[in-house]
């Protein structure tokens, strides 16, 4: 019984019964329903229904994860205690919580209605669980951890190296250190928002030339990805075809 009902609440594949797609089409559903009042500030009875309804779902799809985890986890009783501080899991819960928290209507203007509310955001992180694309593209930042951890590197000390130039270029542009951080990061990204910009020749031609390196380091990551992406579409159609 608790194998049957692992086999129709774990994402669906070419092996497993049409119950279980079925169940990934309605838990696809309700986490887009979940976010449609996060979109829209104004409360509403209608809105309310959708995330009382489907934060239902979401306990009841928890409950049954819960029950079936020695299905998934294969180390026996351990196993029910193991599920709840799993990544997947701690995004199940984080999403359920925020409309489990009662808060005061009296609260509402203050941050702790704005985080909770926010939280709720966590909802998105679901599509993890039954996207195939994005399990793929999970897939490929393990394999490529390495790769993309040496790049995530190079790129932080890039940014604060030059942030340490620019804020000794330019120490009137900059009120403190952070803003220098600030205003690397953004020229790394290309990103450019105009709100902190150099006003001397020298700082000008010092971002025109990080604006270059940075260009180069941004696209690494993407290469990465994207050799990654499909080497693993060509390992599943060499599995596919093997089959």
């Amino acid at each position: 019984m608790l194998k049957k009902l692992y086999e129709t609440i774990e994402p669906a594949d070419e092996n497993v019964s049409k119950w279980s797609s079925v169940y990934d089409v309605v838990m696809l559903i309700c986490i887009v329903a979940s976010m449609i009042p996060l979109a829209i500030k104004a409360e509403h009875t209608v809105l309310t229904i959708i995330d009382k309804v489907t934060v239902t779902v979401f306990i009841v799809d928890y409950v049954l994860r819960l029950i079936t985890a020695k299905q998934k986890i294969n180390k026996g009783t351990v196993s029910y205690f193991l599920y709840p501080i799993q990544p997947m899991s701690i995004v199940d819960l984080l999403s359920i919580l925020p409309s489990l928290i009662p808060i005061n209507a009296g609260f509402k203007v203050l941050r702790v209605f704005r985080i909770v509310r926010t939280l709720k955001v966590f909802r998105s992180l679901k599509f993890f669980r039954y996207s195939k694309n994005i399990a793929r593209i999970t897939r490929v930042i393990k394999d490529q951890a390495k790769s993309l951890s040496a790049v995530f590197s190079l790129a932080i000390f890039y940014i604060i190296i030059t942030a340490l130039v620019m804020f000794n270029l330019e120490p009137d542009t900059f009120d403190n250190f952070f803003e220098a951080i600030y205003w690397s990061a953004i020229s790394l990204t290309s990103v450019g928002y105009g709100d902190i910009t150099p006003v001397s020749n020298v700082g000008r031609l010092f971002t025109i030339l990080s604006s270059f390196v940075g260009v180069a380091i941004v696209a690494l990551p993407s290469g990465i990805i994207t050799a990654g992406y499909l080497e693993v579409l060509r390992k599943e159609k060499e599995s596919d075809e093997t089959e």
